[in-house]
């Protein structure tokens, strides 16, 4: 694990700037760093010590050192695919994973990252045929951003923003479209930035450059619509081999590693694989809130118990303003998702034990865990309701709901469901996963603002992820979006950025590519059976779990960022949002976000997810503003918490 950067043709201008925009990565890999340099090229990495703690460090070359790798991940099928070159005549000279990606190389061209199973992002560079293959894997695990000149045919690259951004002739001029697409999904979506000139590698792609010109292509993309005929029994049992072969994989470390234990089904299952293949109690790791509405730890508890975990346990306070400057800073842009304050948190307390955390993230989306799953199946039997009924009748009734203060009352997510329930299928999605609709954006703008955006389509993204499979059933088409937006541009985001902030390495098992297919090919039927989701792995997991945890309501690792607002983080809302930066900016109607913000401290509504949207752009914004290339370093956003009172 590691962070890399690169510089190609006319943005290779002196090791100096390489080492700069390496610098911007050391908590990704405290270890140790390299660099390789050369006519065409510059590669250079900081390392995270996994596996192979003696031979492994990076650049790694072949035999005759004509090829050359740094990457960032873990290669989980390294073993098998080892043996396999060395039958073909590859000799190595490391223990690790990372030579083993030379060798493919060597042995199948750019076509070498379809056989690797794992999360990474690596960089090869051919200097015989003067090549440089970036590429990043299927799922998006690990983020690659870059810049190509369009004009020189120069080319950079880097694992974060900031470190891209620590070369002095990458534009950073900001991308209106961004802004309002943030708005929408509280991300950016891939490929784009924040900023207009630079880019993200997509999921399952690799780009190729040569002779000053970029190609982008994808090399997989998971299906939906090409169903698997299975009984349930024969379900089940592969699914739960599928499981198990990922933990397995997982558990291959030559440091301490342990798991991150929520209270949810998804974590809980893999601390039960992790318990059955390990000789050692696991260790565990939970956090907690005050607030009952969102603390899980009852929970987590009575799995660590269950399996006699050695288990660690922290309770968050609303002391975000800590945080927020490390998050703002790492993350690059603009990011809306709250939970990256408990998963920093989680991870910080988690690095204090061990170097690497297996976890659960990509349960819900194989096996349709969130409501919007159960949602879409009811909405499109709405939609055979009459029209007069739904929009004569039952539309102007919505209003007219009370909203329950409490985060999980029927009645509130009720009315969060008749809302959208009466519009087009993409529009329903957005609403259900997104802050602002185009209506509240639309009396959010300044005109001067609306002008810049030039019409631009924020459900273009959506419209994209759906476009390969139209015909797909409600439960299915909402998990493609899943797997294709929120998963690689949120969830897998910020557990990456959160993570590598602590120098901690953060494993999926159920991000296993194989075990990605195979759900996606299963009738929804064996994803959501009526309202009960996840009907697969409470199956296999029935035996196995406490009671509690297989019957309990989803809760979602979210935070009382809206109490939060209302009280501790209220001084920094006011400061940031209302000063005359912000102000002058002129993305925003002063009146408008004055109403927002008053209308949600006075708890007339809930406006907790819009506003926290605005104050973590305005903090990007500052940090933005206030960093710089020009001595040889990059400014922090310190000032965010030295200019405001602490809580």
């Amino acid at each position: 694990m590691c962070g890399i950067t690169g510089v190609a043709g006319s943005l290779r201008t002196e090791p100096a700037t390489l080492q700069r925009m390496t610098d911007q990565l050391r908590h990704r890999g405290p270890d140790g760093e390299g660099t390789f340099w050369s006519d065409d090229v510059g590669l250079a990495m900081r390392r995270l010590a996994i596996i192979d703690l003696d031979t492994g460090d990076q650049p790694i070359f072949n035999e005759d050192r004509e090829v050359c790798v740094v990457y960032n991940g873990e290669i989980y099928n390294f073993v098998e695919l080892r043996s396999e070159l060395e039958g073909r005549g590859h000799r190595f000279a490391t223990h690790g994973d990372t030579e083993v990606i030379v060798h493919a190389y060597e042995e199948f061209g750019p076509e070498c990252v379809e056989r690797l199973w794992g999360m990474f992002a690596l960089a090869v560079w051919d200097s015989r045929r003067r090549l440089l293959l970036l590429a990043r894997d299927r799922l998006g695990k690990k983020p690659l951003v870059y810049y190509a000149d369009p004009v020189s045919g120069g080319l950079a690259f880097a694992s974060e923003l900031q470190a891209l951004l620590a070369h002095p002739d990458v534009p950073r001029e900001v991308d209106p479209s961004a802004i309002d697409d943030y708005l929408t999904y509280l991300y950016v979506p891939a490929p784009s930035t924040a900023y207009r000139d630079i880019r993200k590698l997509p999921p399952g792609h690799r780009l190729v450059w040569q002779a000053g010109r970029v190609s982008v292509e994808p090399y997989w993309e998971v299906r939906f619509g090409d169903k698997r005929s299975l009984t349930e029994a024969q379900a089940v049992e592969e699914f739960g081999a599928l499981l198990r072969d990922a933990v397995r994989r997982r558990l291959i470390a030559d440091v301490p590693l342990g798991a991150f234990l929520s209270g949810g089904m998804d974590s809980s299952s893999v601390v039960a694989e992790m318990a059955a293949l390990s000789s050692r109690p696991v260790k565990t790791f939970s956090i907690g809130f005050g607030e009952r509405d969102f603390d899980e730890l009852r929970y987590a508890r009575q799995v660590a118990r269950r399996f006699s975990t050695e288990h660690h346990e922290l309770i968050v306070e609303p002391r975000a303003l800590e945080v927020l400057p490390t998050l703002v800073r790492h993350y690059g842009e603009p990011y809306g998702d709250s939970s990256a304050i408990p998963t920093y948190y989680v991870a910080q307390m988690t690095r204090q034990h061990v170097t690497v955390a297996l976890n659960g993230d990509g349960g819900d989306e194989l096996l349709a865990g969130y409501e919007r799953h159960w949602a879409a199946r009811i909405a499109a039997r709405y939609d055979t309701v009459p029209r007069f009924v739904r929009h004569g009748l039952i539309r102007p009734l919505i209003p007219l709901l009370p909203e329950p203060r409490q985060r999980r009352a029927f009645l509130r997510r009720a009315k969060r469901f008749m809302a959208a329930a009466h519009l087009p299928v993409f529009d329903r999605y957005l609403h259900w996963v997104g802050a602002y609709t185009p209506a509240q954006k639309a009396a959010l703008y300044t005109p001067e603002f609306v002008a810049e955006l030039q019409g631009n389509d924020s459900g273009g993204w959506l419209r994209a992820a759906l476009a390969p499979e139209p015909r797909l059933d409600p439960v299915d088409a909402v998990l493609r979006a899943d797997t294709l937006l929120y998963l690689p541009e949120d969830l897998l985001a910020k557990v990456d950025i959160a993570s590598m902030a602590n120098s901690l390495e953060a494993r999926s098992p159920f991000l296993d590519h194989r075990l990605v297919e195979f759900c996606a090919r299963l009738p929804s039927s064996f994803k959501l059976r009526g309202r009960t989701s996840k009907w697969l792995l409470r199956t296999l997991m029935r035996d196995r779990l406490p009671a509690d945890i297989l019957t309990r309501p989803k809760m979602g690792f979210g935070v009382p960022v809206g109490e939060w607002l209302r009280g501790d983080l209220r001084p920094l809302l006011e400061d940031t949002l209302f000063s005359p930066t912000a102000l002058q900016r002129g993305y925003f109607r002063r009146e408008a976000v004055r109403a927002l913000v008053d209308e949600h401290l006075s708890r007339r509504a809930d406006r907790g997810a819009h506003v926290w949207a605005l104050l973590m752009l305005e903090l990007w914004q500052r940090e933005r503003a206030e960093s710089f290339v020009g001595s040889g370093r990059i400014a922090t956003c310190e000032s965010i918490s030295s200019a405001t009172p602490r809580s």
